[in-house]
């Protein structure tokens, strides 16, 4: 069977989501220290908000192994999920279920309980059709993931390899480093194209095979 012919096994990601595989840097620092303060949040209420693949959910865990909450997504919310910590995933994308997160949220304020919920933008610019808790949520203080800078792209792009199991030298990260987009949702896109492109060939991941790779996706991209 030839190099071409082989096939793909797409083989399931190991995702590091504890406090130690978090990396800190300047455009982050801000969000992780709001976190590990929780018990200093105003009315124990607070709004994750970043861009897709930017670390929200990893936060939310670590969060989740400081406060003992719960993780759920906000279109599986269920009126009976409020509880003394809580974390309320994909708010923006709530698709219908508002009045689960409105008793929800009324509960939690009423027994003090802690309330992280998140988004990729603001909660005054969420889509919600309930008045009552958009107001809510609008009152919720914010803290942004901001777009990552060299030194957290550098170690993204580390985990993101390390969380395929896929061995990488610093120097090609320092070579993905001068030609990786600079967005998160871009770094994630480009190590799952080198992953299942190192698969198909066969070979390890180096300079040269992702130079060729990235040579090709450009001619295709330009054709």
């Amino acid at each position: 069977m030839s190099a071409s012919e082989q096939l793909v096994l797409d083989l399931p990601v190991r995702q590091a989501l504890g406090r130690d595989d978090f990396f800190v840097a300047p455009c982050n620092a801000v969000a992780v220290a709001q976190l590990e303060g929780w018990a200093r949040w105003p009315e124990g209420r607070l709004a994750l908000v970043g861009p897709s693949g930017s670390g929200k959910t990893h936060l939310a865990h670590v969060w989740a192994g400081l406060s003992g909450a719960q993780i759920i997504d906000a279109a599986k919310l269920s009126i009976d999920d409020a509880a003394a910590a809580l974390v309320v995933e994909n708010v923006d994308q709530i698709d219908g279920n508002e009045t689960s997160l409105f008793h929800v949220y009324n509960e939690m304020n009423a027994q003090g309980g802690a309330l992280l919920i998140t988004g990729q933008t603001a909660p005054s610019r969420w889509a919600l059709s309930l008045p009552d808790l958009s107001s809510r949520l609008q009152s919720v203080p914010v803290v942004a993931l901001e777009p990552p800078d060299d030194t957290l792209l550098s170690m993204l792009l580390a985990k993101l390899f390390d969380d395929r199991q896929l061995p990488v030298s610093p120097k090609l990260i320092a070579y993905l480093l001068k030609r990786v987009g600079r967005s998160y949702q871009e770094v994630n896109t480009l190590v799952k194209s080198l992953d299942k492109a190192a698969l198909a060939a066969g070979k390890p991941l180096s300079v040269r095979f992702v130079s060729s790779f990235l040579n090709a996706s450009n001619e295709q991209n330009h054709a």
